[in-house]
């Protein structure tokens, strides 16, 4: 069996090191990974200059682009042949509700599973130290997905809390972040912003994978790559010919 790894924290991150410790024992595991920290790079891909990548160790690849560049190098230009499962995480803090469109961990995920590949991302939701007991879901995660128990085209969305006393499968939940934007201005009077950090505010949801985490239970929220709102298309169809266009 062979798992494939990936992360948008970066080749040393310890999440990453963490989740191939516990899995070798199992399965055959190559890591093909950022050489940097991509976090928040979403699904972007590097299509305006050569991807490298190299072998910084026995079946650990580093690769000077995102997590999403890192499953295709992987699966064109490392493998000889196609992955049983891919992971991607342990993600250093919680990957849950709309962070997920921003996340490289669920991105790299997404791009295995539009491969065909069955994929989870995982995330410790928490600030402290807990990627031994997160590597034990990798473990339940991987046998998950090898045995079938996933639909294909599905992304199973992980986070762990620090010290989990169950597992629930839950929704996305839904936020808003508080003071998400600072801004300021330099020295030579430009104005300038920095996008990051706040405090998020949650809707309350029980069903919500923060609901979840706050409870200390493993969420799990699967994840379809088809964002169409198939109860929108009636209100949508338009008939006859497009003669109306030129009058907008």
């Amino acid at each position: 069996m062979l798992i494939l790894l990936t992360n948008d924290d970066g080749v040393s991150a310890d999440g990453l090191a963490a989740l191939r410790q516990r899995l070798r024992a199992h399965a055959e595991v190559v890591v093909c990974a950022p050489e940097q920290n991509c976090s928040a790079t979403g699904h972007k891909l590097t299509i305006d200059r050569p991807i490298r990548y190299k072998e910084v160790e026995s079946g650990v690849y580093a690769v000077d682009g995102t997590p999403v560049d890192c499953i295709v190098v992987a699966l064109h230009c490392i493998l000889d042949r196609v992955p049983d499962v891919v992971l991607s995480g342990i993600n250093h803090g919680p990957n849950m509700g709309q962070d997920v469109f921003y996340s490289g961990t669920v991105a790299a995920a997404l791009e295995a599973s539009m491969n065909g590949i069955p994929s989870a991302a995982l995330s410790l939701a928490s600030q402290v130290n807990g990627f031994a007991r997160a590597a034990d879901v990798g473990l339940w995660l991987m046998r998950l997905l090898r045995d079938g128990h996933v639909p294909a085209g599905i992304v199973l969305n992980v986070n762990v809390p620090k010290e989990p006393v169950g597992i629930r499968a839950t929704r996305l939940g839904s936020r808003r972040y508080r003071d998400f934007v600072s801004r300021f201005e330099g020295p030579n009077g430009r104005r300038a912003c920095w996008i990051g950090g706040g405090t998020p505010e949650w809707e309350t949801d029980d069903a919500s994978d923060q609901a979840a985490i706050r409870e200390e239970l493993v969420s799990v929220t699967p994840l379809g790559g088809d964002l169409t709102r198939e109860d929108m298309l009636p209100s949508l169809q338009v008939q006859g010919h497009l003669d109306w266009v030129g009058q907008l």
